[in-house]
């Protein structure tokens, strides 16, 4: 919970994944169309291919050419250079901070490590259950969403603990199903998270990185 609470220094708050766009062109606008975007990036985007890369690189943390092949993956799978610079930049902060609790078994981590990849693999090397940490993955990752939205459309705290609470049983569903995912259920039918991620670098005025 320390490593995926927002107070933990990856910089992720950031960072939008391409919902700043969705703001400003008008397609995220209240509570509920806040709360669709951040369900379908959870069921069908980004964050649900992460999670199945993740329980594979916490699979495989005592293997280094493995995880060097999921770090691939995980970088052939980013639709945009933003979201690449944001997997890569989280991932290399995850990696020193971490470093405060050292392990007796530290996996052997590829040069260029994505953020999913390192908590997975860094998460195995600690004894943490991969079940407990796609949970915590997973649960960041749409509270950071959460936080995007409260800030800039705005929906106001109130709205934002609403889809927080609304989200928990499909955190908990997917995080179940992320467990048993094999690579080639990995897929994404996001489309208009991944345009808004390639719009977001031609935006005239820009509050998050991505």
């Amino acid at each position: 919970m320390t490593w995926l609470s927002p107070a933990f220094p990856v910089g992720a708050f950031a960072w939008s994944a391409g919902l700043e766009t969705a703001i400003v062109d008008g397609r995220v606008g209240d509570r509920a169309s806040a709360e669709n975007w951040i369900a379908g990036s959870l069921h069908h985007g980004g964050l649900r291919n992460d999670a199945i890369l993740l329980a594979h690189a916490h699979r495989q943390a005592a293997n280094g050419p493995d995880l060097a092949e999921l770090a691939d993956l995980c970088l052939a799978l980013t639709p945009s250079s933003e979201r690449h610079a944001e997997t890569l930049q989280t991932g290399r902060a995850f990696i020193q901070a971490s470093a405060a609790w050292p392990s007796s078994n530290p996996p052997t981590l590829p040069d260029v490590c994505p953020y999913p990849i390192a908590i997975g693999a860094i998460s195995s090397s600690h004894g943490i259950d991969a079940y407990s940490t796609l949970l915590a993955y997973l649960t960041a990752g749409v509270h950071g969403q959460v936080s995007v939205a409260v800030r800039l459309v705005p929906i106001g705290q109130t709205d934002g603990l609403s889809i927080m609470a609304a989200l928990e049983p499909e955190i908990a569903e997917i995080a179940e199903l992320c467990l048993g995912a094999t690579l080639d259920d990995i897929g994404s039918v996001a489309y208009g998270a991944d345009i808004a991620q390639m719009k977001h670098e031609t935006l005239a005025t820009r509050i998050f990185r991505s």
